[in-house]
C-alpha cells in the first residue's frame, strides 16, 4: 500500500505550501492560510526559527508525500543513494523518479501520483511490451512504457494528457500512441521538486 490515504489539501496545508501543481489545492490552501486542525486559525505555518531536527523531519515528510512512499521505503532508498558515487541528495531524489507510478505521474497519463499508482498496481501498465504491475520498478535508460490498449479510451487518462505541460527532458511522450520513453537518468536540476533534499540526508544521517 502507499503511504498516505488521506486528504491531500489537508496535508499541504500542514506544510504551508502546495506540492502537488493542481489548481483546487492552490486555491484550498489560498483561502486557508492556516494550518488544519480545531485551533488552526490560532496558529501560523511552520516559519521563523525552527530547530534543524523540524526542518529535516519537515523535508523528508514532504518527499515521502510527494513519491506516495512510506518511511521503511524511503529509508531504503537513502541507503542505496549513499552506496552511490556522487551527492547522496541528488542520488536519492533520482532514484525517486524513476519509480515507475512517479514516470506514469510525470507523462501525464494521471493527474495525481495516487492514481498513476492505480494504473500501475491494477495491470493497466506495459513496461517494454509486458504489464508489470510493481509501483516501485526502477525504469532505466530506454525503456518504453505504454498505456494497455484497453485503457487508452479511458476518458480519465484522455482528459489527464489534454492539460499535460511541458515534459522533463529525460522523457519522450507519444500522445498518439499512449508511450513514453525514459531516455536517460535525469540530473537533480531537471526534476521538479520543491525540496531541499540535503536536509532529509541530513535527518538520515542521525540515525545511521
Amino acid at each position: 500500500m502507499g503511504s498516505y490515504h488521506g486528504p491531500k489539501a489537508k496535508k499541504q496545508r500542514r506544510f504551508g505550501e502546495v506540492l502537488i501543481p493542481r489548481a483546487k489545492y492552490q486555491k484550498i490552501i489560498g483561502k486557508r492560510a492556516y494550518p488544519p486542525g480545531d485551533h488552526g486559525k490560532e496558529k501560523t505555518f511552520r516559519t521563523g526559527r525552527r530547530g534543524d531536527y523540524a526542518n529535516q523531519l519537515d523535508e523528508k515528510q514532504k518527499l515521502a508525500f510527494i513519491y506516495n512512499i512510506r518511511e521503511n521505503q524511503l529509508r531504503r532508498y537513502f541507503k542505496a543513494a549513499r552506496q552511490q558515487e556522487g551527492p547522496t541528495g541528488h542520488n536519492l531524489v533520482r532514484l525517486l523518479e524513476r519509480r515507475l507510478d512517479n514516470i506514469i505521474y510525470r507523462s501525464g497519463y494521471a493527474a495525481t501520483i495516487w492514481a498513476a499508482r492505480q494504473l500501475v498496481v491494477h495491470g493497466h501498465i506495459l513496461v517494454n511490451g509486458r504489464r508489470l504491475d510493481l509501483p516501485s520498478y526502477l525504469v532505466i535508460p530506454g525503456d518504453k512504457i505504454q498505456i494497455r490498449h484497453k485503457m487508452q479510451k479511458n476518458v480519465h487518462i484522455i482528459e489527464s494528457l489534454q492539460v499535460t505541460g511541458n515534459l522533463p527532458d529525460y522523457l519522450i511522450l507519444d500522445k498518439e500512441n499512449f508511450t513514453t520513453t525514459f531516455t536517460r537518468v535525469p540530473e537533480r536540476h531537471e526534476i521538479p521538486l520543491p525540496i531541499d533534499e540535503q536536509l532529509v540526508v541530513e535527518f538520515y544521517a542521525r540515525l545511521v
